[in-house]
């Protein structure tokens, strides 16, 4: 790879890390769960670790940039990169340039991996173009026809909905997302798969019909995220999937921002 970033994307149940080079080819992308009481000395060598695993040589990082919804990381990520490459990560938050116009009452209070997927959905989809970020939390957002970020919604991710499911019940039992083998399931942990499998896909074919109308014109639908995979070849909308939406994001921005003011 040639012009390689390193990418790092924080979110509240796992990290994930890619490398971008100037034409947006990802590799090395591999996920750690978040750790939100290691210090940096952890982080560098899992880090290095996966790097090397990778055969990707520290040398050829040219720097890096992070996003990170989890605040007490944040700045031991940065340290963490600093200490195995030696460069100074940019970290997306206020006063980074990206070249997004967001339309929402507090710009400030989005968040950075909203951002980064937005601004790849912008460069790399028709306009106007919804998101969907499957996470912890399920995230749908738009992009309208001119390019702006104009808001979204949010509400429980598939995981933490089985867990607080699992939680709250005396006899159903903790278990792996995974499609059904049909829909109307004949035994217990079938059916509990059947619910938050279906369910969850309804509740974004939902969503994206709203969000049709508001938009007023046919959007283009993107997906990514950690279960997005499992549960969008259920919905009924077509979606294309793209697993390193957000860390193209990330080296788009990291691009904009090595940019000189003239230049922005």
């Amino acid at each position: 790879m040639k012009n390689i970033i390193l990418t790092i994307d924080c979110g509240n149940t796992h990290t994930t890390l890619g490398c971008v080079d100037c034409d947006k080819n990802v590799t090395a992308v591999c996920r750690i769960p978040t750790d939100r009481v290691d210090t940096e000395f952890g982080y560098a060598a899992k880090i290095k670790q996966i790097l090397d695993l990778k055969n990707i040589a520290l040398d050829s990082i040219e720097g890096a940039v992070i996003s990170c919804v989890v605040p007490p990381v944040t700045d031991v990520l940065a340290r963490a990169v600093k200490l195995i490459t030696g460069h100074d990560a940019l970290v997306i938050g206020a006063g980074i340039k990206t070249g997004l116009h967001i339309c929402i009452n507090d710009p400030g209070t989005v968040a950075s991996d909203l951002v980064a997927a937005a601004v790849a959905a912008k460069e790399q989809y028709p306009l106007p173009c919804i998101i969907i970020d499957m996470g912890t939390a399920t995230t749908v957002t738009a992009v309208d026809e001119k390019a702006r970020f104009i808001g979204g919604a949010i509400f429980p991710g598939a995981g933490i909905s089985l867990t607080a499911l699992a939680h709250n019940t005396a006899l159903l039992p903790h278990i792996e997302i995974q499609p059904p083998s049909k829909v109307v399931a004949t035994n217990t942990v079938d059916c509990m798969r059947s619910g938050i499998v279906y369910g969850t896909a309804g509740a974004v074919d939902g969503i994206l019909d709203h969000f049709a109308e508001e938009l007023g014109e046919p959007a283009s639908i993107v997906a990514t995220g950690g279960i997005s995979s499992l549960i969008c070849p259920h919905c009924r909308h077509n979606i294309t999937l793209d697993d390193t939406l957000l860390l193209k994001g990330l080296r788009s921005i990291w691009d904009k921002n090595q940019k000189t003011s003239k230049d922005r």
